[in-house]
């Protein structure tokens, strides 16, 4: 493919699409944000008012259906990222499609091998590894810092008790609802990325709101050889648990508070500037540690945020230029892990993974 701009499509402009993909087509070198698709009153004035010159169109069919689109962002209800991730490859277009990949890893499989063989960039947006607190952990593991790691627990907790208005998808009872996959997706994709496939799984995957359809709660337990991984969130967490907690044979971390991309982009901001991605200084995390005789106590700065690296690498992986950073088939992974996870809560017992 030539260097031009990478005419791009985004179906969907609910949160996924308006906070987490549009603002980076927009401003990421090499991206032409050429239409966004919804039939939202509100939302078309609103994407009308921040991108004066791309289209909104009504529906998703208008932009798998447009020759000149090059690259398709699928992110809209889980139900149907099959189906459009499968009709933007088969019309010959790269595809980006939002977490979770698919409802099940057949799915995924499909998705994969119809890539390859239409020679064509597929990823999923596993955006939290370019999050300030997940790139402070990975640059801990790679340095050895910590020593040995001997148990890591990580939490995505929020507090929210009531139904959300307008009866949201994702608290109905439908494939792919509820908060495993929703929450559960990102806890599952950092780990794999920290420390591979694990030898088991054990998970207790549940309702806590008396009138809730589909899961709001998770314990699941990924275990290693060495250690347990314990990844949990709820809906009625009026204090959070740490959103990394690492123990090592030489030290330990402790990390509270979310990364602040998300907030900024939800008020409208543009992702650009040498502050994007920054975190205040009361939510870096606190280590503790003994390197080469030196110990190390107190909190340290947190690694700058940025999803645009996503973006960039994902432009150069369709340009030729450079190895594409999250691939499908670590998706596929997380999807693996889903459904062991649910099979190990419904049957109440560890599954091995093969």
């Amino acid at each position: 493919m030539s260097t031009s701009n990478i005419r791009t499509g985004v179906i969907g402009y609910g949160l996924s699409g308006r906070v987490f993909h549009a603002p980076f087509i927009d401003v990421v070198e090499g991206y032409e944000l050429s239409k966004i698709s919804t039939s939202n009153p509100e939302r078309i004035a609103l994407a009308h008012k921040r991108y004066a010159s791309t289209e909104i169109v009504p529906d998703a069919e208008n932009i798998i259906n447009d020759p000149n689109i090059d690259l398709v962002l699928v992110t809209s209800p889980n139900t149907d990222h099959f189906r459009w991730a499968k009709e933007a490859l088969l019309a010959g277009k790269h595809a980006v499609v939002e977490k979770p990949f698919t409802i099940n890893v057949a799915e995924a499989d499909e998705l994969i091998k119809l890539a390859k063989k239409q020679n064509k960039v597929l990823s999923v947006y596993h955006n939290r590894r370019f999050t300030s607190d997940t790139k402070t952990v990975k640059k801990l593991l790679d340095s050895g810092l910590l020593g040995e790691i001997v148990d890591y627990e990580t939490h995505f907790d929020r507090y929210r008790t009531d139904p959300r208005p307008n009866g949201a998808w994702r608290e109905q009872t439908l494939p792919g609802s509820g908060i495993f996959y929703d929450l559960g997706s990102h806890l599952i994709d950092q780990a794999l990325w920290f420390f591979g496939m694990p030898k088991a799984v054990t998970a207790e995957i549940n309702k806590q709101r008396p009138w809730a359809n589909v899961d709001d709660h998770f314990d699941v337990r990924l275990h290693y050889t060495n250690f347990t991984a314990t990844l949990k969130s709820g809906m009625i967490c009026r204090i959070p648990g740490p959103t990394y907690m690492l123990h090592g044979t030489n030290g330990s971390f402790v990390k509270y508070g979310l990364d602040v991309q998300e907030a900024t982009l939800d008020g409208g901001a543009k992702p650009f500037g040498k502050d994007w991605g920054k975190e205040p200084q009361d939510i870096w995390g606190t280590l503790n540690a003994e390197y080469k005789g030196v110990k190390i106590s107190g909190k340290i700065e947190s690694e700058l945020g940025d999803y645009k690296d996503y973006f960039i690498n994902l432009r150069d992986a369709i340009n030729g230029k450079g190895e594409l950073a999250v691939k499908a088939e670590e998706a596929r992974d997380v999807m693996r892990i889903i459904e062991l996870a649910f099979q190990s809560s419904k049957e109440k017992r560890t599954i091995t993974v093969e």
